[in-house]
């Protein structure tokens, strides 16, 4: 069975609106995938502002944004359909929205795009909402690529997604994924004290030195001594690392460097955790997300995972930059199968679970 989706996504790094349109083969439960078109919608600063304010908004003036943000994600769509020719040819639409609050502690978790919005402009029908049945069955509601990951990429055993959050995937019987830690969006907020928008190829970091007390205090932050499963919200990244980082009054390359080295310890141990034991016959980490393309990184990730014999391998630019969704289309696809979309495994929920809310664009 073929299916023709569109999936949304837009990051915690407030790069842009990420749209794909993906055919999406289910043939005796193996699914297989083709990119058809792809585009990065960069937002305005207006729109940049707007959303990284969100959360700050009085109850009345958010929900406002939530319409306003799900017309714009609309027009976009309607954009995006225009510039390739995909009219009569999209079945669904799959929107991440963009996440402001993430509190699985207290049930609840919030994603601005109101659907019903996206449906109404588009005309098309449309998933939204994909996290919250996952909270309020007791889990942390992320990370929800995995089941994407597993289903069209299981040929590795590690799923790295180096994001505004770093997140990791276990490919294995009892599928396991987290988030690590800030990334990008800590990386550039730093890189911006520079005037650049973020830190092309980790140029400025390579310049810089590793200031040992930032780093060990990074390390030692509460959260990385929690059990999986768990998640992170945007503003331990923007509330407490970067100030945390700014308190030492460093130069930007020095901040830059000892942050790098802060993601890619951190992923050390989140593997070694995984996988205590090295597999003899080697293990693959497949490496996605805005962080990808930061070479000095990457290159910084395989030096330290090579004693656990672990290799790191970027894809094509293509999946680097529209994994994500690329997985909500498929997301969305589930959703509409009514087939679980969420790992229980993964988020520690009382149950795996089918998520999202449907929304009829089309006239019946």
């Amino acid at each position: 069975m073929i299916y023709r989706a569109i999936g949304i996504m837009s990051g915690s790094s407030l790069d842009g609106l990420d749209i794909v349109f993906a055919e999406l083969d289910e043939s005796r439960g193996k699914w297989s995938y083709t990119i058809q078109a792809a585009a990065c919608y960069p937002y305005t600063p207006e729109w940049e502002q707007r959303l990284r304010n969100a959360v700050a908004l009085p109850a009345y003036e958010y929900l406002l944004l939530h319409s306003a943000y799900g017309r714009y994600i609309g027009e976009k769509i309607n954009e995006f359909i225009d510039a390739n020719d995909l009219h009569h040819k999209v079945q669904l639409i799959a929107s991440h929205g963009h996440t402001t609050v993430h509190a699985p502690q207290l049930g609840t978790t919030a994603q601005l795009g109101d659907g019903a919005t996206i449906a109404a402009v588009t005309g098309i029908n449309v998933v939204s909402d994909l996290r919250a049945l996952d909270v309020a069955l007791q889990g942390q509601g992320a990370p929800i690529v995995p089941m994407g990951e597993k289903l069209l990429l299981g040929d590795h055993k590690f799923f790295l997604n180096l994001g505004g959050i770093a997140n990791i995937s276990y490919n294995q019987s009892n599928y396991q994924a987290f988030d690590i830690c800030p990334a990008n969006r800590v990386l550039n907020m730093l890189a911006q004290l520079a005037g650049k928008p973020y830190d092309e190829g980790g140029q400025l970091a390579a310049g810089g030195q590793i200031h040992t007390a930032l780093l060990t205090k990074l390390n030692a932050l509460a959260y990385y001594k929690q059990a999986a499963p768990k998640s992170l919200a945007n503003d331990f990244g923007t509330g407490v690392v970067f100030p945390l980082i700014q308190s030492f009054q460093l130069s930007v390359a020095d901040a830059l460097r000892t942050y790098t080295e802060h993601i890619v310890q951190q992923v050390t141990y989140a593997v070694n955790q995984l996988q205590p034991v090295p597999d003899a016959a080697g293990s693959t980490l497949l490496v996605t997300g805005g962080g990808a393309f930061n070479t000095f990184l990457i290159n910084r990730l395989q030096q330290q995972l090579q004693p656990l014999n672990v290799q790191v391998n970027v894809p094509d630019n293509e999946l680097v930059q529209y994994k994500e969704a690329l997985v909500m289309a498929l997301l969305g696809v589930l959703r509409w199968r009514e087939e679980n979309t969420v790992m229980a495994s993964v988020t520690g929920a009382t149950r795996s679970s089918i998520g999202g809310a449907v929304w009829i664009g089309q006239d019946a």
